[in-house]
């Protein structure tokens, strides 16, 4: 990490029957880190020991300089937003909000009023009386962010944030989100499974499968060079591993010519919308053809995903008119190209 400071250093350690978390997590002040997974990586896992809500097999938690292992839940100063926010049913969106410093033994007309300019803040100043089922789904996620920052925390841990909330509120809630995170001075670690709430909100992205790091980096970095299946899948991308020489890289019994010249190991990646089918051999010279079969069909987006198997298996999006007029049906023989210059290698 070089020079730069650290607030949060972690060496999170738990073991459990068939799984094992080991993750080693630093965060600098207003840094926002992202964990990305697909479930069951133990993203949550990792969240939850960081609030004391899961004890650690080993391992340390240290932010700015103090040990937070050896603390209990309620004595670490960390804000926590919960997947399904769990606001106090019985209480309108300020005493939610109040609850925290009250809790710290703040009086409760200081707690009402930092409750007050929080939820100003967050921009429900006009819904503090309400209770939590008179709120609408992003009305809910802001007053649970409030909640979390009204205790002041060193450390603020969001659980899928924006999980609970619709296509059109997600839009909108997500940017607001990241306005506020960008205006907290801690730490921020967030766990989402959604590539874009990471890539939004996130200023870095550590990938966990199975417990372990498998990636990280800036959110461009990852999204252009990904080093799992998962992290392919999650981008968009088609990717392969294969062992470059000169402008070709081999890929099993596929040689593919690629863009950038290499030697080695390297990864090569493509985006579905870079495949083009043909029912016959390509006329003309594609630099990299190969015959496939149809496996699938689905729909994605406002084109078409055809799933191919052959030497390599690939994904190609297409109009919905192309697969009408190639006539691709699961189990058809299809030709598939992708020009060298749409590729992108890089060593693995």
């Amino acid at each position: 990490m070089g020079e730069r400071a650290v607030s949060l250093h972690a060496h999170l350690v738990v073991v459990r029957p068939a799984f094992t978390l080991d993750l080693t997590l630093e965060v600098a002040p207003g840094e926002v880190v992202a964990l990305l997974g697909p479930n069951g990586a133990g993203k949550t896992t990792a969240l939850r020991a960081l609030a004391g809500l899961t004890p650690l097999s080993g391992g340390q938690i240290v932010l700015r300089g103090r040990p937070l292992h050896t603390l209990p839940a309620d004595s670490r100063p960390i804000g926590m937003v919960f997947q399904d926010y769990l606001l106090f049913p019985h209480l309108s969106a300020l005493d939610n909000v109040a609850f925290g410093p009250r809790c710290q033994g703040v009086s409760k007309a200081e707690s009402r009023r930092a409750a007050a300019a929080l939820l100003e803040r967050v921009g429900l100043a006009g819904r503090a009386a309400a209770k939590p089922r008179q709120l609408s789904g992003g009305q809910a996620q802001r007053v649970a962010l409030a909640r979390a920052l009204a205790v002041r925390p060193e450390l603020l841990l969001l659980d899928e944030p924006l999980a609970a909330l619709d296509a059109h509120t997600r839009l909108e809630v997500r940017s607001q989100l990241r306005r506020h995170l960008a205006d907290f001075d801690g730490a921020t670690v967030l766990v989402t499974h959604d590539p874009l709430d990471a890539m939004v909100l996130a200023d870095r992205l550590i990938v966990i499968e199975n417990g372990a790091v498998v990636q990280q980096g800036a959110p461009a970095e990852v999204a252009r060079r990904p080093r799992t299946d998962y992290v392919a899948r999650l981008v968009g991308l088609n990717l392969y591993r294969g062992v470059a020489g000169g402008a070709g890289v081999k890929v099993g019994e596929l040689l593919l010519h690629t863009y950038e010249e290499l030697d080695g190991p390297v990864f090569v990646a493509f985006p579905p919308a870079a495949v083009a089918l043909y029912r016959t051999r390509p006329d003309g010279s594609p630099r990299n053809v190969w015959q496939a079969r149809v496996e699938g069909v689905e729909r994605h987006g406002d084109n078409v995903r055809v799933h191919l198997d052959g030497p390599i298996s690939a994904f190609a999006d297409i109009t919905p008119a192309a697969l009408a007029d190639l006539d691709l049906t699961p189990g058809e023989p299809v030709w598939a190209s992708v020009k060298a210059v749409e590729t992108h290698a890089y060593p693995a």
